[in-house]
């Protein structure tokens, strides 16, 4: 009886041990499956990552996703480069300005390929044009940051002066205020124009303070405006990781670009609970309208260039000679091409 006792004890520690092995081995995959990743802003402009996760592509690829928003590509750069963060999505002169440090950020994957974001003016203004910006304020983000230099670039190729004497006909382009503070600065401050990204900028229509023009996008062309960056060493120890991630963010484009903006609308809806389901549809028409997203998550070097050309041609502290092989690794994209 008590041999039957000792092999019962044995079995059910047996079983104990079978039952905690499976156990840990399901938390370490979970674990090694998780990708926490930091994104400039939440907007619309960025749709095909939240379609992504709310239609469970993640989930398709075994991957359990994490989004915060921080309130800039300085904020995000930083979650990077401090461990908090896996993946971020940011402005790509992030990842040239923060080359040289240890364990330097490399560009994965591009998500965009225009500017998203939108000029709002005080007035209606059926056919605007950036003539209409003479003798005016606008206030265009943060300086160094791709929005403020994307803007300033397109002023000056449409041959208009930059400066502050508006009474000759200059543009005062501001680049003093934070990024999540233009809507509210443009509200308070009486400038004739400022440029937002969705939802921000149908939200501050919404309230009676402006109103949604065109998209800064059909001036400036085509470049790389925001893209999806990671240590080198991740991309060395993880790199499946981040081929299941960006597979996922493709087949998220994949839909919207096949199916009904209405249906892309409803995907995109729990990620923007303040805005009906026409709005989202509206801004999602906007941005096909404009070939905002990338059909594909490759950087040419040619786009390259012309980033580095606008960020060279704004900036006068300093000039950067980074190339492209040092700040992009398309191994990854070009597999999903």
């Amino acid at each position: 009886m008590q041999k039957i006792k000792n092999i019962s004890f044995f079995i059910v520690c047996l079983a104990i041990m079978l039952v905690s092995s499976f156990m840990l081995v399901g938390c370490g995959n979970d674990t090694n499956n998780k990708i926490r990743l930091n994104e400039v802003t939440h907007s619309i402009f960025y749709a095909p990552l939240y379609v992504a996760y709310n239609l469970g592509y993640f989930e398709d690829e075994g991957l359990e996703v994490t989004i915060e928003s921080a309130t800039g590509s300085d904020a995000s750069m930083t979650a990077l480069l401090s461990g908090s963060a896996d993946i971020v999505l940011v402005g790509p002169e992030t990842v040239v300005y923060s080359q040289g440090t240890q364990d330097s950020p490399i560009i994965f994957g591009q998500l965009t390929q225009k500017d998203g974001s939108f000029f709002v003016s005080r007035d209606d203004i059926a056919d605007f044009s950036l003539d209409d910006l003479k003798g005016t304020t606008i206030i265009g983000g943060r300086q160094g940051g791709m929005p403020a230099m994307t803007l300033e670039y397109i002023i000056e190729e449409a041959k208009l002066t930059i400066g502050t004497n508006t009474a000759l006909g200059e543009v005062n382009l501001r680049t003093d205020v934070a990024f999540p503070m233009i809507g509210s600065e443009f509200v308070t401050s009486g400038c004739e124009y400022c440029t937002l990204f969705e939802p921000t900028a149908t939200n501050l229509e919404k309230e009676g303070n402006g109103y949604v023009l065109k998209a800064v996008g059909e001036f400036s062309g085509y470049l790389p405006y925001t893209v999806f960056a990671t240590k080198q060493s991740f991309l060395e120890e993880q790199g499946e990781k981040a081929e299941k991630f960006l597979r996922a963010v493709t087949k998220g484009y994949q839909y919207i670009a096949t199916q009904p903006s209405l249906d892309s609308a409803k995907a995109l809806a729990p990620s923007f609970s303040g805005m009906s389901t026409e709005e989202l549809q509206i801004a999602v028409e906007q941005y096909l309208e404009i070939d905002a997203w990338c059909s594909n998550p490759v950087m040419s070097e040619q786009s390259f260039d012309k980033m580095m050309e606008i960020i060279n041609s704004t900036t006068t502290e300093s000039q950067y000679n980074v190339t492209f092989s040092q700040v992009v690794d398309n191994s990854i994209a070009n597999k999903l091409a």
